[in-house]
């Protein structure tokens, strides 16, 4: 996934000479085509991801389309007075592409684990949040993102997750998708975890006779009222999926839209992400998702009970 989005980058930009790419520390071999072929609108820099936003607010204010990656944890939580005062504030068209979204840095510990980065985001005005699910969706929301007017936050998992999603349907910022079509009950999905949703409604289905339908969003923020609106009054149970800590997250933003909109189905949803707490052991992402309340087996029982 990360792969698919720097490279899309670099397909963005050899067509829209306002687009400007900007790493921190990333490493030599990233975008080499993009450093050999345009080099002035390439920028590799050390560690000092407060300054590349500032970089970035600069070139926006000249009329560039600044991409600017590194680590998700360094670009959120090292960043954030830089990001809320230099680019939301005055609302410039950066794209802040954060590597490693949730637990995929598991085995460098909770510094590298992105654990509330969309709690963080989504808090700041004028900012917009996606989170793909595979590498087709990624870049069709990447080719998407070139000419968006707003601040955006883009979370990338960890890269090589199966395609669920098709390279011929038309992805805009902004929208979510039925993957799976319910009947009494609902996964409201962001990110990878629809893949894992998608999982457990497949074995729901087969063992449990239970018809779970997969709602993906894609676009955290802003959410698609439009297709919420549709299907949560349709459904008896919804359970959120999130690779993020509760507090002021995916499923929050869920609950706040329909506390808002339709009070009468608040009861309905129940939400799964991680606990408030940073996260205490080692081991692979995956290890670490099903030990924190994200195994398939865990999203059964919440549909289950």
């Amino acid at each position: 996934m990360r792969k698919t989005c720097l490279d899309t980058v670099f397909e963005i930009a050899k067509k829209n000479k306002k687009v400007v790419f900007i790493g921190s520390d990333l490493g030599p071999g990233v975008l080499n085509e993009f450093k050999k072929k345009i080099p002035k609108r390439f920028y590799m820099e050390g560690v000092c991801e407060q300054a590349i936003i500032g970089l970035s607010a600069g070139l926006a204010l000249e009329g560039y389309i600044p991409y600017v990656n590194t680590i998700a944890t360094f670009i959120t939580r090292r960043c954030l007075e830089q990001i809320i005062v230099d680019l939301c504030l005055h609302n410039l068209p950066v794209k802040l592409i954060g590597n490693g979204g949730g637990l995929v840095y598991a085995p460098l510990g909770p510094t590298h684990q992105a654990i509330e980065d969309i709690s963080i985001m989504r808090s700041i005005p004028n900012m917009s949040i996606i989170s793909p699910c595979d590498a087709v969706e990624m870049k069709l929301l990447m080719l998407d993102s070139v000419n968006y007017k707003s601040p955006l936050y883009i979370r990338i998992a960890r890269g090589g997750e199966k395609i669920i999603t098709s390279p011929n349907k038309l992805k805009k910022i902004g929208k979510g998708e039925i993957l799976k079509k319910p009947n009494d009950h609902l996964f409201i999905t962001t990110g990878v975890m629809a893949q894992r949703a998608l999982d457990a409604s497949i074995y729901l289905e087969k063992e449990k006779n239970l018809k779970v339908g997969v709602l993906h969003l894609p676009t955290i923020k802003p959410l698609d009222e439009e297709i919420l609106t549709k299907w949560v009054p349709k459904v008896k149970k919804i359970v959120t999926v999130e690779e993020n800590v509760l507090s002021g997250g995916f499923g929050s933003s869920i609950l706040e839209f329909v506390n808002s909109k339709m009070p009468d189905q608040s009861f309905k949803i129940t939400r799964v992400g991680l606990n408030d707490s940073f996260i205490e052991n080692y081991g692979t992402q995956e290890d670490l998702l099903n030990e924190n309340s994200l195994s398939v087996k865990n999203l059964i029982k919440k549909i289950c009970n």
